[in-house]
């Protein structure tokens, strides 16, 4: 029987009603501040490390990094095995716009690929702003992204990287069959 002096049922569905829309408008705000189809980029920092991978593994006659959804594959890990760097991938984003548009007043993803290329070369380097990057000039953002650049490119696609098996297409790698969907032959005895 419900409590009158503690609102009885009325107050429980008040509560919930009231928890409903919070979790309901907080969940709204997460999703709308997502790139769409992202687990953890926002528009804009997918934007950017799509560019800065794009940059690492340019398109050619062949997939670049782009194209083989590289910044998928990150933006996956990211909610998985990566969980530990999900602030220095912000970090690293919000660094490589503030350089770019301290150098060139655009953001990284609007810069020409030449000036993308350079800056990226200052960071390699560890010469770029200490002011942005601290100490190491951007040399250990510059090394994960690369180093997440690779994993995407060259992997498994089942990771989310490696689109339509771009990298193992150009190396001349037959794709693997998805495992438990190999389809066996068998003879019958005669």
């Amino acid at each position: 029987m419900p409590n009158p002096e503690l609102g009885g049922a009325d107050l429980k569905r008040r509560t919930f009603a009231a928890a409903t829309a919070a979790a309901a408008a907080a969940a709204a705000g997460c999703a709308a501040r997502l790139a769409p189809g992202y687990r953890f980029f926002t528009k804009d920092q997918a934007r950017t490390i799509d560019a800065w991978t794009e940059c690492l593994i340019p398109a050619d006659d062949m997939p670049g990094a782009s194209q083989a959804q590289v910044v998928r594959y990150i933006d996956l890990q990211l909610t998985r095995r990566f969980k530990k760097l999900q602030e220095p991938y912000q970090r690293a984003s919000e660094a490589i716009n503030a350089m770019a548009s301290r150098a060139h007043a655009k953001s990284f993803a609007d810069l020409p690929l030449d000036q993308q290329t350079a800056l990226l070369q200052t960071i390699e380097k560890g010469q770029g702003y200490k002011s942005i990057w601290g100490n190491d000039g951007g040399k250990s953002a510059f090394d994960m992204v690369l180093n997440h650049t690779m994993q995407g490119f060259f992997g498994n696609p089942r990771h989310g990287g490696n689109r339509d098996y771009a990298s193992w297409r150009l190396v001349g790698v037959p794709p693997l069959p998805v495992r438990g969907r190999l389809h066996y032959t068998f003879k019958e005895n005669s």
